[in-house]
């Protein structure tokens, strides 16, 4: 989890061909990339109202590091710090490659300007021997242990809410659709260009065909992604949001949808069956803007009202 400077960012693969071994190739040299002062750049510099660190929880059979986000004015988490922060479970996108420091410029602000505690999960990669239900699961265990043990992470449990992009989006959203199930009140769910269908219609929403090689090459990628979630065998349904039996009860919902993006119908389909099961949602679609774009502050100029709108979301949801 070095944060060198000196860290090119790999070409992209051919993921329709790519082996095991280049995968952990790739994505060893990709997340070098994103996690390097190089790419700050592009992805933003962390705001400095907020302490980060990276912290172990020990998780049933594992131990999972997560990238913790706490406004600099309440300490380090020691015997003096404040016990009623709000919470904020952060889930960063790619799926088979991707790293909680590529969100360090939208995590840092709403753990600054909320003021709130977020804990960002470096989940399990999907990959052949991980599929998408190992990150699931990574993303509700993290939220639980940190619930259980609120004193000492110094949060207020009553006042919790799931933010996620992309593929950290689809394992937010399953959150929340568990925490519903098991009784947990969470007081909201931000959802940015989320994955929500890993079925075998994930790949027949329009927007898929419209932007699959533009400005983005997301096709391959996407058809990747679903081969590597999904094994044989295994019931891609159980973790595609999209056809869960039933989206009411669920927490207060922002989904943010940039127009130029493949998985755009995923959002707006989501925020339709929310709206349809009874959940409060919000769809905010973002013009011209492209997949990923919140943690592209460098180069994608709506980042920042992006950033605006969810940190005034959660801060109204998330009120004492």
């Amino acid at each position: 989890m070095s944060e060198s400077t000196a860290v090119q960012r790999p070409p992209e693969p051919d993921f329709s061909a790519m082996t095991t071994e280049e995968l952990i190739a790739y994505r060893d040299a990709e997340n070098g990339w994103r996690a390097s002062g190089a790419a700050r750049a592009i992805l933003g510099e962390p705001d400095p109202g907020a302490a980060i660190e990276w912290q172990q929880v020990t998780l049933p059979g594992r131990d999972l590091p997560v990238r913790v986000y706490r406004p600099a004015s309440t300490g380090d988490g020691g015997p003096d710090t404040p016990t009623d922060l709000p919470l904020v479970i952060h889930v960063h996108g790619g799926g088979f490659v991707g790293t909680a420091v590529q969100c360090d410029w939208v995590a840092s602000r709403i753990a600054a300007r909320l003021p709130a505690l977020v804990v960002s999960v470096e989940h399990r990669l999907v990959a052949p021997d991980s599929p998408i239900a190992n990150a699931v699961d990574d993303g509700w265990d993290v939220l639980r242990h940190v619930l259980r043990h609120a004193p000492r992470w110094g949060v207020d449990p009553a006042r919790t809410a799931v933010f996620g992009e992309s593929c950290g989006a689809l394992i937010c959203a399953l959150t929340a659709i568990r925490a519903r199930e098991a009784g947990l009140r969470l007081r909201a769910q931000v959802l940015v260009n989320p994955a929500v269908d890993l079925t075998g219609t994930a790949l027949d929403h329009p927007s898929i065909a419209e932007y699959a090689y533009s400005p983005t090459r997301a096709l391959p990628q996407l058809r990747f992604l679903q081969r590597l979630a999904v094994p044989p065998g295994a019931d891609a349904r159980a973790v595609s949001p999209l056809y869960a039996d039933d989206l009411g009860g669920l927490a207060p919902s922002l989904v943010v949808v940039p127009t130029r993006d493949a998985l755009a119908d995923h959002g707006r389909r989501y925020a339709e069956r929310l709206r349809t099961d009874g959940t409060p949602v919000r769809l905010t679609e973002y013009p011209g803007a492209r997949h990923a774009f919140l943690s592209l502050p460098g180069v994608e100029p709506q980042a920042e009202a992006a950033r605006a709108e969810i940190l005034e979301f959660l801060r109204t949801a998330l009120a004492g």
